[in-house]
């Protein structure tokens, strides 16, 4: 669901960014730490899940407004208009590498086998290789976010050179928006996932030219950030995050469908953001395939050796190891927290 974003809830955020300022939220009267956050409309993330299962004891989320994309939203929580924040891996390493304080401490989102983003062409669009691509138009959510890399790293590895890729034209469109443009010759390619991949697809005329999943196989794409001088201030706070919000991702993994689903809806009419809860007859799974959500090296190095090759950033500059930390994730050791069940299964409250 993490292609669903609110375009109409932009000037919330702003205006719930400026009256929080910089300061932090503080506490609550039982001694919580206050996490604000932006979230996604008719969505619920792995935070929300966890703060709804019971999974927290010491943190309290403050829903500031719904972000519109991955880069933006780390952004907010380097400036310290928010906590924490979720983007991809490659505008992780960007943001750091970039002189930003902050250090990836759980995985956000990934593709998994039934959860990830293809790219697709009309049935009659002729387009068949890569190299088809040439002059051609792809319509993404974000620049310089999943979308954008995927494709510039699938064109690479079927042999364009970099002057070739560079041709190649990237249209920034708004997801629901997306498939329409394809259709109507807009652009040429169209990065299609969850809701709208599902309805692309059942509406027939088109086909996928390289997917996320085909190009990595099932793997974690995005992580949720902290700054460094929060993590350091709040420990028990950040620690208390992350095992809660790993034990909602396992939760998610290994839950059936229907309770999956049954949850989610019951999330959203509980909150009361006018939201629209039909999308998650969408829903087919959380998209992250790594169980607790623990992060990998491999994960970031990826984008870094990307950006080098790219020469948007210089070689040894950054380096995998220091982008994260697993420190807080009881999964990263391999085994379930202590309150899941008998065969590994986190146990709803």
């Amino acid at each position: 669901m993490r292609a669903i974003a609110g375009t109409l809830a932009v000037p919330l955020v702003a205006a719930a960014l400026s009256a929080c300022g910089t300061h932090g939220a503080g506490t609550t009267a039982d001694g919580r730490t206050i996490l604000r956050y932006q979230g996604q409309t008719g969505t619920v993330t792995p935070v929300e899940l966890a703060a709804d299962l019971g999974y927290f004891s010491k943190v309290r989320l403050q829903w500031l407004g719904d972000t519109t994309s991955g880069p933006a939203n780390i952004q907010a929580a380097a400036t310290k208009q928010v906590e924490f924040g979720s983007a991809f891996n490659g505008a992780v390493v960007k943001l750091v590498a970039g002189g930003a304080p902050v250090t990836s401490v759980l995985s956000s989102y990934g593709a998994d086998e039934l959860s990830y983003t293809g790219y697709f062409v009309r049935d009659d669009s002729g387009i068949k290789t890569a190299r088809d691509l040439i002059g051609k138009k792809v319509g993404i959510n974000t620049l310089g976010a999943h979308h954008e890399f995927i494709t510039r790293e699938w064109l690479h590895q079927q042999g364009l050179s970099e002057s070739e890729i560079a041709q190649v034209q990237f249209l920034v469109l708004p997801p629901n928006s997306t498939e329409e443009a394809l259709r109507t010759g807009q652009i040429d390619v169209a990065a299609l996932g969850n809701v709208f991949l599902e309805t692309a697809v059942a509406r027939g005329g088109v086909h996928t030219l390289y997917t996320d999943k085909n190009l990595f196989g099932q793997f974690d794409y995005g992580t949720y950030v902290f700054r460094k001088d929060f993590i350091q201030q709040h420990r028990d706070a950040v620690r208390d995050f992350v095992q809660g919000t790993a034990r909602a991702t396992r939760w998610l993994q290994v839950t059936p469908h229907d309770q999956v689903v049954a949850r989610l809806a019951d999330i959203i009419h509980k909150r009361g953001r006018n939201e629209n809860t039909n999308l998650l007859k969408y829903y087919r799974s959380s998209g992250i395939p790594v169980p607790g959500a623990v992060i990998a090296d491999r994960e970031l190095q990826i984008w870094i050796d990307w950006l080098v090759r790219n020469n948007q950033l210089p070689a040894g500059k950054v380096v995998a190891k220091n982008v994260y930390t697993n420190e807080f994730n009881p999964y990263a050791d391999g085994t379930y927290s202590p309150n899941s069940g008998p065969n590994g299964e986190e146990v709803a409250k």
